[in-house]
């Protein structure tokens, strides 16, 4: 048998690279993975364990300080980042001159237009390096890019409402059957863990308990993705999100118009053939709709479909876990297709 893989994870005691940590930890062809921390983060925590005690007893998780030759002695192949953006940003071109591959959990190398970057206000310090790695970040969505992940050198993760709209809307699109002039609305619904660890005001239990309430409207993070993904012009895609009163969950409404009027059969005929031998897209035959539930703690993405009486006025939903599909467990689907593995390993 092949050796097994040495992979690491920067940015652990968050809540996806929690979930990161389990799945690498019990994939069959990985080493337990090397768990590290920046100088000064975690607020000096040692150990997993101290951060999540769901982990104690399984012969500790020790957090070692970020450094590039103990990385190398340590014979890591594969780091994962599942740190801040900003972070993430000044990470990577480090990693890559150390001969790294790298799957980034971040916003960091997602984009390529430089008007949709400007949300995250990146400083890069060499300006050169970064547009060199700009261009050569794969964008890890493996239904839609899975023949470049197999080769990337760094592979950008999707957002997680970003995973959610794009894998509804795409097959739609690349088949010219919806009618862009009319617009695309995503009313997208998020659990507050997609708002990250750190609390805020807005995500405290008092703010979030009994309640619903949109955000960022017109300039979530992720709508340059789902343009730049999709093919579309800023102005064809109007998406608000909103937080749920759930721990996790990402459930997405989409309206669009049809430039003909089709028949169900012919919509769910267009989803399966896309996705046809994609494990991890599964379509739902209308009128049964995804639910939250039927996705939560799974790799899936979940799609189901409404088609009005016209014909014309379609309504997609789309349900993922925003800390698996929408980022631990599509990092680790992303990893199986780089290495030349059944994309299923250590996600079943």
């Amino acid at each position: 048998m092949s050796a097994k893989l040495k992979s690491a994870v920067l940015g652990a005691s968050g809540y996806s690279g929690l979930e990161l940590t389990r799945i690498l930890e019990r994939h069959p062809r990985l080493e337990k993975p090397v768990l590290l921390r920046r100088e000064g983060g975690s607020d000096g925590v040692t150990d997993l364990a101290e951060v999540f005690p769901e982990l104690s007893g399984n012969g500790g998780y020790p957090l070692r300080p970020l450094s590039w030759p103990e990385v190398k002695r340590q014979g890591v192949q594969l780091l994962f980042l599942a740190t801040p953006h900003e972070v993430s940003r000044s990470l990577v071109p480090e990693a890559i001159a150390q001969g790294l591959r790298v799957i980034d959990l971040s916003g960091a190398w997602r984009l390529t237009q430089a008007q949709h970057r400007a949300i995250y206000s990146f400083q890069d310090a060499d300006a050169v390096t970064a547009a060199e790695l700009t261009a050569k970040a794969v964008y890890g969505l493996p239904e839609l890019n899975g023949d470049r992940i197999a080769a990337a050198q760094l592979v950008a993760n999707p957002g997680c409402y970003a995973t959610s709209v794009i894998l509804a809307l795409v097959p739609l699109l690349k088949a010219g059957l919806i009618d862009r002039e009319h617009g695309i609305i995503s009313d997208s619904k998020s659990g507050v863990s997609g708002a990250g660890k750190a609390p805020t005001s807005r995500t405290h239990f008092i703010s979030v308990a009994d309640n619903l309430s949109a955000y960022s409207v017109f300039n979530h993070r992720h709508l340059g993705e789902m343009v730049e993904q999709l093919g579309l012009d800023d102005a064809e895609l109007t998406f608000t999100p909103h937080l749920l009163p759930i721990p996790r969950g990402i459930l997405s409404t989409i309206y669009v118009h049809l430039k003909r009027a089709m028949k169900p059969t012919e919509v769910e005929s267009c989803l399966r053939d896309f996705y046809s031998g994609r494990h991890w897209v599964r379509v739902f035959a209308t009128p049964k709709l995804p639910q939250l539930q039927f996705s939560l703690h799974t790799n899936y993405c979940d799609l189901g479909f409404c088609l009005a009486e016209d014909g014309r006025r379609l309504v997609l939903v789309s349900c993922v876990d925003n800390l698996l599909k929408g980022a631990a467990g599509q990092a680790v689907q992303n990893m199986n297709l780089m290495y030349q593995w059944e994309e299923r390993e250590g996600l079943q």
